[in-house]
């Protein structure tokens, strides 16, 4: 039998097993593409292999592939399945280490950065990321701004609750009644104000220009209304051991929306100056004001105050045409010049400059304001606080000598001062009925008045005079009502604590304390203002160091203030 013709052997090598991982794959391409052309109506293909007769058993024996022939149609099938494999198989890549990905990675963008909606609402009006902290956020703290707190959490709804939600849901909600006035804290600041702040700030039988005058003005002005919410709010907490926190927060709120349109509303009155527009409305002034108790209220030892009392003076002196309400320009003029004297009782450094004498002297009742019983503070209308200002520049021109070591201050120009001083007390007349509460009030400011003129010219020691004077206010301090009752007002205890504190630093007669203590305490009870306890300790301290044998140095309570750092008012 005719050998078969000569072919290269076929070798079956280890490379080209079919149990290699690469043929394997081959394989397993092929199977798919071909089972697909199986079940066509094109023929069918075989590959045989063909053994060489040599060694049927030898391992490496020739393989010679047998090709049976096709027809012209299969060819034409079978090019085209090649090319087609050819089109769709890739390589093998190397097997990646670590477990197969359960989903596998797909082309897709990168999702934006959702903003948080949880950081306090400061934070996220100045677009600034928020730490989150509680009650306060500490990065408005650490940049000294107002936290506005955050957000209530809300309860989480699946999207069928939200719909019906949204399909229930009513209008949006309805605008406030009062602007300014948001939730119930805020109603209650202005409940507080309007039945205790007002009435303990003013001294008034029938006429309270802080109800009459700027409750009225607040209700149409937001900017105002902010400032009489931050000034109720801050004499609520002031008294209160544990201050709820909705309080302060609250209040610094309406702190920062008072301080911003009080500057919108400055800002805006400068452009309009330069365009010869009247300068500086009433609400404005108004705001200054309540923002100048507000420190007197809190307790501020800072001397903010200043600040504001100085605008007012610039507002007053160089603007007066501005203020078409002559009442509410006479009640702030009164304000103004009843707290600048009252705090050069009490100031290192004189307040007193150049426009507070001249509103004094410009001072005038309008002719609707016949009598000075309807003025709203004690020693304005009445006269007095002439006095007080002459007293302070004796004040400081003895302070002086005594810096220089000049022991004696009983010169001409000094001594001259002091008598005619003197002789204007012994003259000033009452002009408040015996039976009014102002009455005695009012002989109480004249004998305060006095003592004040009798501690700045007479050594700092104990003597007959000096307890004989405050024995004589004491007596007046006895004569004011200190329980309201149908036929009495206590509205004078608005003003005594600069009285009180005059006489506690003439106390130098321990039995004489005590009254005065009480009197403290009364007072801080009935208007709970945050600048009594300090005026108290001031007092305790002077006696203190009279009690040592310090009386000299008592003469000087001013640089007793000054030196714990303090610049706070007596009104």
């Amino acid at each position: 039998m005719d050998s078969a013709p000569a072919h290269e052997p076929y070798t079956v090598t280890e490379s080209n097993s079919p149990d290699s991982e690469p043929f394997a794959r081959r394989r397993s391409t092929f199977s798919s593409i071909y089972t697909s052309t199986a079940s066509s109506s094109s023929p069918e293909f075989t590959v045989d292999a063909v053994i060489t007769p040599e060694s049927d058993d030898d391992a490496t024996s020739e393989v010679v592939p047998k090709i049976e022939e096709l027809e012209e149609q299969s060819l034409e099938d079978f090019e085209e399945a090649k090319s087609n494999l050819a089109d769709q198989s890739t390589l093998p890549t190397p097997r990646k280490r670590g477990r197969p990905r359960k989903h596998p990675l797909v082309d897709q963008k990168k999702a934006a950065h959702a903003r948080s909606k949880t950081g306090c609402g400061t934070c996220r009006r100045r677009k600034k990321k928020c730490d989150e902290a509680k009650p306060t956020c500490l990065n408005c703290e650490k940049n000294n701004v107002v936290c506005d707190g955050y957000e209530p959490k809300q309860q989480w709804r699946s999207g069928r609750q939200r719909a019906l939600t949204v399909r229930s849901s009513v209008p949006a909600d309805l605008p406030m009644l009062v602007e300014g006035v948001d939730g119930t804290v805020d109603q209650m600041f202005f409940g507080y104000f309007t039945c205790q702040v007002g009435k303990v700030l003013s001294l008034t039988d029938h006429h309270n220009p802080f109800l009459e005058i700027i409750v009225p003005m607040a209700m149409a002005h937001t900017g105002l209304m902010h400032s009489l919410l931050y000034l109720s709010g801050s004499c609520l907490i002031a008294n209160e051991d544990a201050p709820q926190y909705d309080w302060r927060q609250r209040s610094e709120h309406h702190s920062s929306k008072a301080i911003g349109l009080l500057q919108q509303d400055l800002a805006r009155t400068t452009s309009e100056e330069q365009n010869d527009v009247a300068p500086v409305g009433d609400p404005s002034i108004a705001q200054t004001l309540i923002l100048c108790l507000q420190t007197v209220c809190a307790g501020d030892l800072t001397g903010s105050y200043r600040f504001h009392l100085n605008a007012m003076k610039e507002m007053l002196t160089k603007r007066k045409q501005s203020l078409p309400n002559e009442q509410l320009r006479q009640f702030i003029l009164e304000f103004l010049i009843y707290h600048d004297y009252s705090s050069s009782i009490t100031s290192l450094t004189n307040p007193l400059d150049q426009r507070s004498i001249d509103l004094m002297d410009d001072f005038q009742l309008p002719e609707f304001m016949i009598q000075p019983q309807i003025g709203t503070l004690l020693g304005v209308l009445d006269g007095l606080f002439g006095f007080i200002s002459r007293i302070r520049h004796l004040r400081d021109q003895i302070r002086h000598r005594r810096s220089q070591g000049q022991g004696h201050w009983w010169d001409e120009p000094i001594i001259n001062d002091a008598f005619a001083i003197d002789n204007a007390l012994r003259q000033w007349q009452c002009v408040h009925p015996p039976d009014s509460p102002r009455y005695a009030a009012s002989l109480l400011y004249r004998q305060c008045t006095w003592i004040y003129l009798h501690r700045t010219i007479q050594l700092s020691r104990p003597s007959p005079a000096f307890q004989q004077a405050v024995d004589e206010g004491l007596t007046y301090l006895r004569m004011l009502p200190w329980e309201s009752t149908d036929n009495s007002d206590v509205s004078a205890q608005s003003i005594l604590l600069m009285p009180l504190f005059l006489l506690g630093c003439a106390a130098f007669e321990p039995e004489q304390r005590p009254e005065i203590s009480r009197a403290f305490a009364r007072l801080q009870e009935w208007s709970s203002l945050g600048n009594i306890k300090y005026a108290r300790m001031i007092v305790e301290q002077v006696w203190e160091m009279m009690d040592q044998g310090r009386e000299e140095e008592t003469w000087d309570w001013e640089t007793i203030i000054a030196r714990r750092g303090w610049d706070f008012l007596v009104t």
